[in-house]
C-alpha cells in the first residue's frame, strides 16, 4: 500500500496529463507556493492556485501545445514527497528532453509548496528564452 501523500501526488500528476484542472486544484492548498528554480524567463515564485495554474499554461503556450511530463517514480513520508519526471517539449525547431525533481510539501492532505529543479538548469533557460 502507498503513502497516501505518494496518492495525492501520483493523482496530481494523472490529473494534470488529463488537464482537469478541477481536480487538480482540489489536491493544492489554495494558497499553495511553487518556487521554479533557475534563470530562464519562467524562474521565480508563484503564490495561489490562479498564478500556479497560470504557469502551467504558459509551459503549454510556449511551447506550441507540445509539453507533456513523464513520471518516473514517487518518494512520500508524512511531510514531503519527492517526484521524478522527464519534461519534453518542442519549440522553435529546439527540443527539450530534461529530467526534474519536484520536492512537495503536503499538509491536511494538500500540496502547500513545491520546489521545482531542473538536471540542467542551463538548459531549461536556453529552451524557455
Amino acid at each position: 500500500m502507498a503513502h497516501p501523500n505518494e496518492d495525492l501526488i501520483r493523482a496530481q500528476y494523472d490529473a494534470s496529463s488529463r488537464g482537469d484542472l478541477d481536480a487538480l486544484r482540489q489536491t493544492w492548498n489554495p494558497n499553495i507556493v511553487w518556487h521554479v528554480a533557475g534563470r530562464s524567463p519562467l524562474a521565480g515564485d508563484y503564490e495561489g492556485v490562479d498564478a500556479v495554474l497560470g504557469f502551467f499554461g504558459k509551459l503549454i503556450e510556449l511551447s506550441g501545445g507540445t509539453f507533456q511530463v513523464q513520471l518516473h517514480d514517487v518518494m512520500a513520508n508524512d511531510m514531503h514527497v519527492a517526484s521524478l519526471h522527464t519534461n519534453r517539449a518542442e519549440r522553435n525547431g529546439r527540443r527539450l528532453d530534461l529530467r526534474v525533481v519536484l520536492i512537495s510539501h503536503v499538509r491536511d492532505g494538500k500540496s502547500v509548496e513545491v520546489w521545482n529543479f531542473f538536471e540542467d538548469q542551463y538548459a531549461a533557460a536556453e529552451f524557455w528564452s
